[in-house]
């Protein structure tokens, strides 16, 4: 086994964010072309690396959204080190990072029981679906490609699908020049927005958010269109039965789940109308 002494852990470099996305594909996780710059932009501090003398053997990201909510992602021990406890110092490590904050994650299935041990408990799982759907873009005066007008309103809605504010991430994550983000407006409202972005396969959407399945439905099917005849993917909350029912009615297929599990008080999310979430590293 390797001395714990050669072994160190410190904030990733933007390159080194890189090279933890990569890690990410090689898992199967499929991470976006792009997602880079807006998760470092989230918590520059948050994504941490460990080295094994000059060797990155190990990441994980402990992103801080507010005093009190961050979220885990991104733990990877790479599989020639795996089982010398690396990992388990890198997680301490990320995890002390965040404190007392209530912390969530999407972790794995086969992990829960570890994830457990650290005083994390099960609140519903996601489940990853996808597949071809070639369908047409719906003509709905509703609709609205996100602009820099939408950005304040936006962010506003936003902010009640998810624990905490998260403005530095929504900001670059509703860039049009990276990913295609549209919003349901009605009567001057925002009822819904989604984002859809090119990752290393396909094409993936993530958030979608809606006040009405039906008017998920659009946005679904607008977004979906801009993917042409590539796949599309969507994580789905596995208690939104409405969603699970959007995602398998233009013929997407269950491909994994993951276990979102909190430590701390689980905040009480309006599940019913996420039917997409954002991303399963930064929640």
């Amino acid at each position: 086994m390797e001395q714990s002494s050669s072994f160190h852990v410190r904030v990733m470099s933007r390159n080194e964010l890189d090279l933890a996305l990569d890690w990410a594909a090689e898992e199967g996780w499929n991470p976006g072309l792009a997602d880079g710059d807006c998760f470092r932009a989230t918590d520059p501090a948050g994504f941490l690396i460990g080295y094994l003398d000059r060797e990155p053997v190990a990441s994980i990201s402990v992103v801080r959204y507010a005093s009190n909510f961050g979220f885990c992602g991104f733990y990877i021990v790479r599989l020639e080190r795996r089982g010398q406890g690396f990992g388990l110092q890198l997680w301490q490590a990320g995890i002390a990072r965040l404190g007392q904050c209530t912390i969530g994650l999407d972790g794995v299935i086969a992990q829960q029981a570890n994830y457990r041990g650290s005083g994390f408990v099960l609140a519903h799982r996601n489940v990853r679906y996808g597949g071809s759907i070639g369908c047409a873009r719906p003509h709905d005066p509703r609709l609205a490609p996100v602009r820099a007008q939408h950005l304040h309103a936006l962010i506003s809605y936003d902010r009640g699908f998810f624990p905490a504010g998260r403005e530095a991430f929504l900001r670059c994550w509703l860039t049009p020049d990276q990913r295609h983000a549209l919003a349901l407006v009605e009567n001057g409202n925002i009822t819904g927005y989604g984002v859809i972005r090119a990752c290393r396969t396909g094409f993936k959407i993530g958030p979608l958010f809606a006040d009405s399945d039906s008017g998920a439905d659009v946005l679904f099917r607008a977004l979906a269109a801009t993917a042409k005849d590539e796949l599309v993917f969507i994580d789905c909350p596995e208690p939104n039965r409405s969603g699970v029912a959007l995602a398998t009615r233009y013929g997407l297929s269950p491909l994994f789940e993951t276990a979102r599990m909190y430590r701390g008080p689980a905040p009480q999310l309006p599940l019913p109308h996420i039917y997409g979430i954002t991303t399963f590293e930064l929640g």
